[in-house]
């Protein structure tokens, strides 16, 4: 029987290596218990490093991949602006496009072959300004990393808040791999609002965010401090520890969900990687890829052969239980349909977890 053959592209080097480690993992705790097929099929999963935002490299990949390697599908992609390069190529080649993390609300619009199975930024942002107005934090400022993701989730934050009647004192940028926040602690003590949202993309930056906030005194004048879970990333949460402490973030996945099929994918990652590589969201999202992949692939929608077009509408309307909770396709647009969730960082039998308190049932990708 020909192998499946997945063309994966993501960050196995770099400053984002921590990225394609989680793919790795993600997928091989599913495979595992899968006898390492999809489907009925072998896999054969063939990784190309672009480590960071490097459209054109992805894109070179992606040519080769289907043109040179004549993969059934193409995954990963870990930047937007990758997963627009690669989408293109999708299309053109009309293969199936997977995106494990990529969360710019405009990639399954751009490009009609993409299934995301991760996240938007817009979709995780939105609940926690809804939540920050139900707890009456009416007077907000927002501090977010000048890029696409940052953009997304300041234009998200900001217009849930002023929907529910809110009021945004003051919209801060700060470019990428900012070290010093020393002018940004500065205006938001002027300001003195009520709450702070964050935006900053996983790894060093949340840290160096929280550690300024701390040195400096800020929660001792009582503004609440308000984020994605991209700041508290379980892969990293160990490292920044108590920097984080009681900060309320939302999220579709937590290492500490509890459900049945989140205890049996994080025991499995344990006894595969013991307790030095905790699953985060980049894990859950590459699992939940090949489990959509064999779902769809046994579906009768792909009877009758297994050409782009057949298999990309497969997966339209996909439900299955994943170790977030339960997820959906949705079948006009291809994007994810899951839970959103109120997390609150805590130390739980000597471990740091995102703690959920509340959710949000079925949400959408908002933009659409």
């Amino acid at each position: 029987m020909r192998p499946l053959r997945i063309g994966i592209i993501g960050s196995w080097s770099g400053p984002y290596a921590a990225g394609g480690r989680q793919f790795d993992a993600g997928m091989s705790v599913w495979l595992a218990a899968h006898n390492q097929r999809i489907a009925g099929r072998p896999v054969e999963l063939l990784r190309r490093d672009v480590p960071g935002s490097a459209p054109e490299q992805a894109r070179r990949h992606a040519q080769d991949l289907v043109e040179s390697e004549r993969v059934d599908l193409l995954a990963g992609l870990d930047f937007s602006s990758n997963a627009y390069a690669v989408g293109a190529v999708a299309t053109q080649a009309k293969v199936p496009l997977l995106v494990m993390n990529a969360a710019s609300s405009g990639i399954t619009a751009r490009c009609p072959f993409a299934v995301r199975v991760s996240f938007t930024i817009a979709q995780v942002t939105m609940p926690l300004a809804r939540w920050a107005i139900q707890q009456g934090l009416r007077d907000v400022c927002t501090v977010v990393a000048d890029y696409a993701s940052g953009v997304d989730a300041e234009s998200a934050f900001v217009s849930a808040v002023t929907a529910g009647g809110g009021r945004i004192g003051a919209m801060l940028r700060v470019p990428l791999n900012t070290l010093d926040y020393s002018a940004y602690m500065l205006r938001l003590r002027e300001l003195r609002p009520q709450a702070v949202f964050f935006f900053l993309p996983s790894g060093q930056m949340p840290a160096t965010f929280l550690k300024f906030w701390r040195d400096r005194g800020m929660a001792d004048t009582g503004i609440r401090l308000l984020a994605t879970g991209d700041a508290t990333d379980d892969h990293y949460l160990e490292g920044i520890g108590e920097l984080a402490e009681g900060l309320v973030t939302s999220h579709h996945y937590s290492f500490a969900h509890e459900s049945a099929a989140n205890r049996r994918f994080t025991a499995a990652f344990e006894t595969e990687y013991g307790s030095h590589l905790r699953p985060g969201y980049f894990a859950v999202a590459a699992h939940d890829a090949l489990a959509a992949a064999d779902a769809a692939m046994s579906s009768p929608a792909a009877r009758g052969g297994l050409n782009g077009e057949r298999l990309v509408d497969a997966f339209r309307g996909l439900q299955l239980e994943s170790p977030r909770g339960p997820i959906e396709i949705d079948a006009h647009t291809r994007d994810i349909v899951q839970a959103v969730y109120i997390r609150r960082t805590e130390r739980l039998d000597g471990r740091w977890v995102n703690r959920e308190f509340e959710r949000f049932e079925r949400v959408r990708e908002p933009a659409l």
